[in-house]
């Protein structure tokens, strides 16, 4: 016979039993009944304690993209909810199963506008116009098990994303009989045999086609077939806006990324594609170009979407071929589709190599940029001394455009993820991710901040010196929240107004969080202190201090002030 507990005692058994290791969050004393679980479970699971609700959503994300399961969060209601809502809309935008937990008011207190309480359904708003994919309270305990069960399973079937699941204060101390239910596997939807064959035959009628790899749900085996399946055809791969790795960015069909600040040689080349296959973006307007490098709601070329959502295809994009399948079954359908033995597109192929080979050449028709600090040569000195498997996290600002365009991933098929990045933009999301990122796979980390992106999240050092995690931040300071300013110099030349910056001593900021740290004036240096900081054996925060007037890998603030000027014919 079943012993009855706590019903949030239950809720952190079923965790476990979906396999989760790690748990983010800020406590809270409407769910202290399931921290009371974790500490009872504690040789199977780990809390994680944050220092605000954004970071710890931030890291159940980047957790979620790391594994492929759904990254799990815990905060309180009302503001621990709203703190956490930029991770679940993180998540949401960048296809991530993730899990958000929120400690509710008591059920006699409910819809009294109790202390801090919030409708979390029209708050997180389920589907595209909201922040989760559903939203749900537990108001029987005994059904949490079929809750949790159900969260874990839409988190992660079709396009993958967060799920909010709402636990009213008392449910979660009433005894229950229940038990865990299995773990979920994801369901794989498999690609429509007749869709393939019209997909190879608009292939044997193409010229220039151009395959756009990304979104969530990617795995190894998956990452793998895709190359044997551009292999089989010689297609060339480009990358989604921050999902570089889905593909190798050394193999010889890689073409660059496509995203903001784009290379314009491959801006032309999308252009110029008779047939682009699209593999599991949801073509949002980061990778489109504004809806305009390929145009909404009908583009110029023959498009082939492929996505695991029925919702996505023709949401925005009318493609000539739409094919509901999940990203495994996808690319191991395409991988056996039977190439002729001569194509006529194999020099295209390596000229969008030649291309992307030229972009990272900083020599190449690169501009000279003024001040003290290579940013390209401090790319490239990460990529000579990094791990293989070493993690790099960003969060948003054209800081993260150096470490786009220079530095190449290596792909997914290799069998480990290494960016992690939001492709919302969020601010802030770069040392959280990097935090969790040690937390989970003992790998090294790298993250590069900008100076107002650094402070959206950097209490979470605390987190990492408090939990054991490593990690190395590259802190760009610029004085200046860059990107508007860049923005503004275009728009309103010379009228800076809300984007400069009064910024503390960072490096006395980092001590203080018992991290090692030290400044970079000079290209020079870079490269010695991120021999330390790899050899050390906790975490360094390096502080670069760039010139404001560097604000894009293709030209300077001054220069675009100029351009702004002359085209508003001011003297």
């Amino acid at each position: 016979m079943n012993t009855e507990q706590l019903a949030g005692h239950l809720l952190v058994e079923c965790l476990v039993a979906q396999g989760v290791t790690h748990a983010f969050g800020v406590p809270g004393e409407s769910y202290l009944a399931v921290l009371d679980g974790f500490h009872r479970h504690q040789g199977h699971i780990r809390f994680i304690t944050n220092r605000q609700e954004g970071g710890a959503a931030f890291m159940a994300e980047a957790q979620g993209k790391l594994t492929g399961r759904p990254g799990i969060c815990f905060v309180t209601r009302g503001p621990g909810a709203t703190n956490a809502s930029i991770g679940v809309h993180t998540a949401f935008q960048d296809s991530t199963p993730m899990v958000l937990f929120v400690g509710d008011v008591a059920s006699d207190a409910r819809d009294r506008e109790a202390f801090q309480e919030l409708d979390y359904g029209h708050f997180f708003g389920p589907s595209t116009r909201g922040m989760a994919k559903r939203v749900e309270r537990i108001d029987d305990p005994e059904r949490i098990p079929e809750y949790i069960a159900r969260a874990f399973a839409t988190a992660m079937n079709g396009r993958p994303g967060p799920v909010v699941l709402v636990l009213p204060e008392d449910m979660l101390t009433r005894p229950v009989r229940a038990r865990p239910l299995p773990r979920v596997e994801p369901a794989q939807a498999w690609s429509d045999p007749g869709a393939l064959r019209e997909l190879r035959s608009l292939l044997l009628a193409a010229q220039r086609p151009l395959v756009l790899a990304g979104g969530g749900g990617w795995t190894p085996q998956a990452a793998a077939a895709l190359q044997r399946f551009a292999e089989n055809w010689q297609l060339p791969v480009a990358n989604t806006f921050r999902f570089q790795d889905t593909f190798d960015n050394h193999h010889p069909q890689y073409a660059g990324d496509v995203g903001l600040g784009i290379n314009p040689a491959l801006a032309r080349r999308v252009r110029e594609s008779d047939l682009l296959i699209a593999i599991g973006p949801r073509l949002g307007e980061s990778t489109t170009g504004g809806y305009t490098l390929i145009e909404a709601p009908t583009p110029a070329q023959k498009l082939v979407h492929i996505h695991a959502s029925a919702e996505e295809l023709h949401r925005v994009y009318q493609p000539v071929l739409a094919i509901q399948s999940s990203m495994n079954a996808a690319a191991r359908s395409l991988e056996v589709l039977t190439a002729p033995p001569q194509l006529p597109w194999t020099g295209w192929t390596q000229g969008c190599h030649a291309d992307y080979l030229a972009n990272i050449d900083a020599a190449n028709g690169g501009v000279q940029l003024p001040g003290p600090i290579d940013m390209p040569a401090v790319i490239h000195s990460l990529q000579r001394l990094l791990p293989a498997d070493a993690v790099l996290t960003n969060g948003a600002g054209n800081f993260a455009s150096w470490l786009h365009r220079f530095y190449r991933y290596p792909g997914l098929a290799r069998g480990l993820k290494t960016q992690l990045a939001p492709t919302n933009g969020a601010m802030g999301y770069g040392v959280p991710a990097g935090i969790a990122a040690s937390i989970l796979s003992g790998r090294t980390v790298f993250t590069i901040a900008g100076d107002g992106d650094f402070l959206m999240n950097g209490q979470e050092l605390a987190t990492a010196a408090q939990h054991g995690a490593r990690t190395i931040v590259l802190l760009v300071n610029n004085g200046s929240y860059g990107t508007i300013r860049m923005h503004q110099e275009r728009e309103y030349p010379g009228h800076v107004s809300g984007s400069a910056l009064g910024n503390p001593d960072f490096c006395a900021l980092a001590r203080a969080y018992g991290h090692a740290a030290e400044r970079v004036e000079a290209t020079a240096e870079f490269e010695p202190a991120l021999v330390r900081a790899l050899a050390h054996g906790g975490s360094t925060v390096i502080e670069l201090m760039l010139d404001a007037d560097v604000i894009t890998t293709r030209g300077t603030l001054s220069s675009i002030r100029e351009a702004a000027r002359a085209r508003l014919g001011q003297a």
